[in-house]
């Protein structure tokens, strides 16, 4: 049987994630104006990725093989711009506020899944 840690830490893992990339890309749309500031930014799909139903993946012994890449949740990575400009600033204003758009929607999305997990519990426990 699972217990209520179970049923809840993939959507605790998610909005962690949702909510570091938020971060980034708010620095990234804050630093837009900053000559030679480089955008970054992490993957969702492969972050999450690292994460099964008790946390992060880890293995057991040394000639296991890795199931992710060895990156901490908290390094990121460069986005490469479609058009460089001239002062060195790899920021699109226009991606990064798209980019920003669609993961504060995912992470909304994410609390309501989360909420209705909840309730559902709640209605378990309540016997209803």
């Amino acid at each position: 049987m699972d217990t209520i840690k179970d049923q809840l830490s993939f959507y605790s893992s998610a909005l962690r994630l949702r909510g570091k990339r938020n971060n980034i890309l708010a620095s990234n749309i804050a630093n837009a104006a900053t000559p030679n500031y480089k955008a970054r930014d992490i993957s969702f799909e492969d972050e999450i990725k690292k994460f099964d139903n008790n946390g992060i993946v880890k293995t057991s012994h040394v000639n296991h093989i890795r199931h992710n890449s060895g990156r901490s949740i908290h390094e990121t990575s460069y986005r490469e711009p479609i058009i460089t400009s001239l002062d060195g600033n790899t920021v699109e204003l226009a991606v990064e506020q798209m980019q920003f758009a669609e993961n504060s929607m995912r992470y909304t999305t994410t609390v309501n899944f989360l909420n209705g997990k909840i309730n559902k519990i709640m209605s378990a426990i309540k016997g209803e």
